[in-house]
Formats: structure tokens, C-alpha cells, sequence
């Protein structure tokens, strides 16, 4: 049987494997991928934003997920947190040079999303009309049982 050498490679370095459950880069992974991260890092691709523009921009997210998101984010070194001496101290978030490196593709991936949402939608349709008669069957044989 012929062994894959990339393969003997990643796991070898565990650390290379996001498929292993010790890799770092799977944490990573787990971070930007996360439920609001996306998002996050997609609206500071436009600039700095506060964190009330934030939370205006990325609807249906709470302060603190968007707290929470933010520290994780701020923490992994892709997104920078600037506070400004006033009063009340002004605080604005931007993407680091790392964090504009990684919302790129991020952003590709919502873009062709936006780009292909109509065929999703049309799949999920078809996928319903198809489920509805077996579930309906499996209801009947529930209530004949």
C-alpha cells in the first residue's frame, strides 16, 4: 500500500494538521470561522470602525458577542484596538496587517456567496418539496404504531 508523503508529513507536525485536534492552526481556524467573526473581519475591511458602528453594521449581534468576538480577535493578533485619550476614551478597532491578510479570502468567500445565495436557497427548496412525503409517511406510520 503506497503512503501519501504529504500526508506522513502533517502528521508528523501536528501542529500542520487542522485536522488534528492538537494543531494550533485549527484554534485559528475555529476563531475567523466562528459565528460573527466573518462578519467582523469583513466590515473593518472598510477602515476602523467604533464599536457601536460595529454593532449598527452586523445586525442581530449582541454587545457582548461582539465584545467577546473582539477580544478573541484582538487577542490572535488580526485585529488592533486603539483607545484614545479623551473623555469619554474613544476606542476604534482595525484589522492588523495579519488580519488584513486573512479577511481577504474571507471576504472573497462572502462575496461569492452574495453571488450564489439564489442557487442555495433553490437547493434548499428542492430539498424540502422532497423530504415533505417521507416525513408525512413516517407521521402516519407514527400514529398507526
Amino acid at each position: 500500500m503506497a503512503t501519501d508523503p504529504q500526508r506522513s508529513r502533517r502528521v508528523a507536525d501536528p501542529l500542520g494538521d487542522v485536522f488534528d485536534k492538537v494543531c494550533a492552526g485549527r484554534m485559528v481556524l475555529e476563531h475567523l470561522t466562528g459565528r460573527w467573526s466573518p462578519l467582523i473581519m469583513a466590515a473593518l475591511c472598510d477602515g476602523p470602525m467604533r464599536f457601536s458602528e460595529l454593532r449598527t453594521k452586523i445586525g442581530g449581534i449582541s454587545e457582548k458577542m461582539l465584545s467577546q468576538t473582539l477580544r478573541i480577535l484582538v487577542r490572535d493578533g488580526f485585529v488592533a484596538r486603539t483607545v484614545e485619550p479623551t473623555v469619554p476614551p474613544r476606542v476604534s478597532y482595525e484589522l492588523t496587517e495579519l488580519g488584513r491578510d486573512l479577511a481577504s479570502p474571507l471576504q472573497h468567500l462572502i462575496d461569492r456567496i452574495a453571488v450564489r445565495v439564489k442557487d442555495v436557497l433553490r437547493a434548499q427548496e428542492a430539498y424540502d418539496r422532497s423530504a415533505e412525503p417521507e416525513a408525512a409517511a413516517g407521521a402516519e406510520a407514527a400514529t398507526k404504531g
